[in-house]
């Protein structure tokens, strides 16, 4: 599944996200790297902030994207990553 389409799929189902999603591996295509930044995430647990990447794909989950790698963040987890690269 091209990475712009799901870009498209995450960020029509969380509110206010911004997905970035990359093939992360040199010449493989099956495996994809989703970060998305959303304060839809605020308060939420890492397991039910990744919840919300997975049901945004539940579909393609089964049939289209063979693997995918998801870090999720808040508005202000994403700023402070900015502000000090290297944590």
């Amino acid at each position: 599944m091209d990475p712009a389409d799901v870009e498209a799929r995450i960020e029509a189902a969380i509110p206010d996200a911004e997905a970035t999603v990359t093939h992360p591996r040199p010449n493989d295509t099956e495996h994809l790297a989703a970060e998305v930044v959303s304060p839809a995430f605020e308060g939420k647990s890492l397991v039910d902030q990744h919840e919300l990447v997975y049901d945004a794909l539940e579909a393609e989950m089964t049939t289209d994207i063979h693997a995918l790698k998801v870090t999720t963040r808040t508005p202000a987890e994403a700023e402070s990553s900015v502000d000090d690269p290297d944590p």
